[in-house]
């Protein structure tokens, strides 16, 4: 096969969100902590460090027996490099033989790390009001796309970060089965750039798009448009609690 024929795509992409993690529960689906007594558990930790919790691990570990057997063995697998996604990552590869990791390269790429949560990460909701009480009528006017928390990032900045990751896939992963184990704004971005959002779109999305943790979005590499097509979105082969669902990410707040 020439190289102006060779596959410019990965032949499988899936996308999993990492596992229910320290600051899910803490938070509890809220824009910031509620008080002080909620924050306590994960107060001055950075966000890179957040471990997952126990149930966040028999998350993984349940998501990598499902995806061996629907999916068998992945040529990749990447993370972000916070420790939730490390740590979901294993809890997956646990599900295969010494053998079949043997065969699969875990990859670090800091690329598509969580979106950065800037000044308001710790802060309660109290907090937040008092020190930037303009924060909700600019959050308001420029949406949650395109809206920088203090110090943060926007996802639309995030999404330029995944852009990058994506074109190194499509120029050195063609034809390979690649798994990204992520975070829950990140994966909108990928959605965003490999389904070709618009604006409109992705602004209706992020008001009724949801992530459990472990959640899995499938995209497979389609003859006829030369392009990864979504093949499956949101399979959740574990139970959650609800109560840590993502929220729409506002303010900076992170998964």
């Amino acid at each position: 096969m020439t190289s102006s024929t060779r596959q410019s795509r990965p032949a499988l992409l899936v996308l999993v969100r990492h596992g229910e993690s320290a600051r899910n529960v803490a938070k509890k689906r809220n824009r910031f902590f509620l008080d002080d007594e909620s924050r306590r558990p994960v107060k001055g930790i950075p966000d890179w460090k957040i471990p997952l919790t126990d149930a966040g691990r028999l998350q993984a570990e349940k998501t990598g027996a499902a995806l061996r057997q629907r999916y068998g063995v992945f040529d990749y697998v990447y993370h972000s490099g916070y420790r939730r996604t490390v740590d979901t990552a294993e809890g997956i590869l646990t599900a295969y033989t010494d053998e079949e990791r043997a065969r699969m390269r875990v990859r670090p790429n800091p690329f598509i790390r969580e979106r950065d949560a800037g000044y308001t990460y710790d802060m309660t909701t109290a907090e937040a009001e008092a020190a930037f009480p303009w924060l909700q009528e600019y959050w308001d006017t420029f949406g949650t796309w395109f809206a920088r928390p203090p110090g943060g990032e926007s996802l639309a900045e995030v999404a330029s970060r995944v852009y990058t990751f994506l074109n190194m896939l499509f120029r050195d992963r063609g034809g390979s089965r690649v798994l990204v184990v992520t975070h829950g704004g990140t994966l909108r971005c990928f959605r965003f750039l490999l389904e070709r959002w618009t604006f409109d779109d992705v602004t209706r999305e992020l008001e009724t798009y949801r992530t459990p943790n472990c959640c899995v979005t499938t995209y497979r590499f389609d003859e006829r448009s030369r392009r990864l097509q979504l093949d499956r979105l949101n399979d959740v082969f574990v139970d959650y609690d609800t109560s840590t669902l993502e929220e729409v990410p506002q303010h900076g707040g992170t998964d």
